[in-house]
């Protein structure tokens, strides 16, 4: 395997580590437009290995030639959002960084798998894919891997129980209308309903739909990039080792959910050839209401799209 990652910044360079610390690749290529920034990060992390025992490759670049015949290409590049700023606010600039990135890659590798972390994450898988032309079980975002894991960390946190025992799926676009879905939410298989109060989950589903400006908030100066970092290895590990987990990731739907050419977070099996299969689970009716309506304001920011990417 050869993976290569866009963006050196905090998302993508602790990203490339994870990878190698896993050993999921043979070659890790760390791309950025910043002279030196990238090689430098590389460097670093490749002369770990001898003490975190790994033997994979490092190397940064400013040329996306480096980044030829990539198995994987995870794209983090784009602006961090700053306190007081929602992901549609990245929209325009993001959309026209990333439109390059895309436009880059796919020069060098013919049919490459794209996880996608760049935000607003739906719309930027949109704009992947629109670029790349490749099958859109090869462009994937990463959101519903992170807001889940928030929610099961908060979850943890509020019972006092190890997150390993906690199963949830966080549904929709990766913003304040995402969708976690609390019929599907167990501890040990034991509903969370039976274990916390109504209005304790309420507080709880609210406290994920604000994981990330809470992080902002917090840094000032930047976003968060470990647990995303972290969930985008996790599907890049499910594909290298053709795992076929089953993780909410960011696909486009065709009629699943009353949902048609969008790209909207749902359960999907990952496996060596990317999304190898989209599950439609049974929702209540406001859950679905809520999962079309997220997927309404992803389609209606990627329709403003349109004439940046004719």
């Amino acid at each position: 395997m050869k993976i290569t990652v866009i963006g050196a910044g905090n998302v993508g360079a602790t990203a490339a580590l994870r990878i190698a610390e896993k050993q999921l690749a043979r070659e890790v290529v760390l791309i950025d437009i910043v002279e030196g920034v990238p090689q430098g990060k590389a460097l670093d992390m490749y002369e770990s290995g001898p003490v975190a025992l790994f033997d994979t490759r490092i190397y940064g670049s400013n040329d996306y030639s480096d980044s030829a015949n990539s198995d994987i290409v995870l794209i983090t590049a784009g602006l961090a959002r700053k306190p007081g700023m929602s992901r549609e606010d990245l929209l325009q600039k993001n959309a026209s960084i990333i439109r390059e990135v895309t436009s880059q890659v796919m020069k060098y590798s013919q049919n490459p798998i794209l996880i996608m972390v760049s935000n607003p994450l739906d719309v930027m898988t949109f704009v992947a894919h629109t670029i790349s032309k490749l099958p859109p079980e090869r462009v994937i975002g990463m959101a519903g891997v992170l807001d889940t894991a928030r929610f099961r960390s908060f979850i943890a946190e509020a019972l006092d129980v190890s997150m390993q025992d906690i199963n949830a799926f966080v549904l929709g676009g990766h913003g304040d209308s995402m969708v976690p879905v609390v019929k599907y939410t167990s501890v040990a298989g034991i509903p969370l309903t039976e274990l916390l109060p109504r209005e304790k989950i309420d507080a709880i589903v609210e406290r994920t739909r604000n994981g990330g400006i809470e992080i902002v908030n917090h840094l000032k100066t930047g976003s968060a990039y470990y647990a995303p970092a972290a969930s985008a290895v996790e599907m890049i590990e499910a594909i290298v080792k053709d795992r076929k987990r089953i993780i909410p990731c960011t696909t486009l739907l065709s009629g699943q959910y009353g949902i048609d050419q969008v790209f909207c977070g749902v359960p999907v099996k990952l496996g060596k050839n990317g999304i190898e299969q989209i599950l439609e689970i049974n929702l209540s009716a406001d859950e679905l209401d809520a999962l079309q309506q997220s997927a309404k304001l992803v389609d209606e920011n990627c329709q403003n799209l349109k004439a940046l990417l004719a």
